[in-house]
């Protein structure tokens, strides 16, 4: 017996963040930041934070499972719960597992510093103390999502109840009988879809590849070394006609 626990919504948060995430770290990690393609590194990040903070709201209104309310966030159920899928006595649960509900919460989190560490670095506002703390928080994603894997792994291992799989049904299998399903809410998971996909085409349509700048909401955003280099070099040239 399967029965729904993930709405739409919920799920099309996790694939869209995972994705935005995934790209902004492959682009930092693989692309030169003095090259025009870098600055996509910071419209995938920007795409991140959007979602998180449209799931932050659906963390309030949104189904049961999908509140914030239905997390477990105490630390020794966090124990609890990591030894349990070793030792494989865990109890099927309806929402996030506490392990999921931490791994959840610190990915949110990171994310919302690295949004706002990497504006204020493309703003110029920040120092060599701020780029470190970035750095960090990437990594400390990375680490997050590598455990978060690992614990599927375990737990799919151990129980075999295919729970990797709840993020793209929506549905879980053997929990109890009184547990009822959660609406689907399509039309709200599609507006969200919507909604990111109209933030991305904003970006792109405000930013510059000349230049690897971005102009939103009023402020010109430097996404790129090359833009820098490009206009002092322009400068340079003027100062030299003069």
């Amino acid at each position: 017996m399967t029965t729904r626990i993930y709405d739409l919504p919920t799920r099309m948060f996790h694939w869209l963040f995972a994705g935005s995430f995934l790209t902004a770290f492959t682009i930092a990690n693989t692309i030169d930041d003095e090259s025009t393609a870098f600055a996509w590194h910071m419209l995938a990040g920007l795409i991140m934070v959007f979602t998180v903070l449209l799931r932050i709201v659906w963390g309030f209104v949104g189904t049961k499972h999908a509140r914030f309310s239905d997390f477990h966030l105490n630390p020794a159920a966090l124990f609890q719960y990591i030894n349990g899928v070793f030792t494989g006595n865990n109890i099927p649960r309806a929402g996030h597992n506490p392990a999921s509900s931490w791994a959840a919460m610190l990915m949110m989190l990171l994310a919302i510093g690295l949004g706002v560490s990497g504006y204020l670095m493309a703003s110029g506002s920040a120092g060599d103390v701020l780029e470190d703390a970035h750095e960090l928080m990437a990594d400390l994603f990375i680490g997050v999502v590598l455990l978060h894997l690992a614990g599927l792994v375990l737990h799919n291992l151990k129980h075999q109840d295919q729970l990797s799989k709840s993020m793209l049904s929506g549905d879980k299998q053997g929990l109890d009988q009184s547990t009822l399903s959660v609406r689907s809410h399509r039309l709200l998971g599609l507006l969200f879809v919507c909604l990111t996909l109209s933030f991305g085409m904003y970006l792109q349509q405000n930013f510059a590849p000349a230049t690897g700048t971005l102009h939103l909401l009023g402020t010109t955003l430097q996404l790129s070394e090359a833009g820098e280099h490009s206009s002092n070099k322009n400068a340079s040239e003027e100062n030299d006609d003069d």
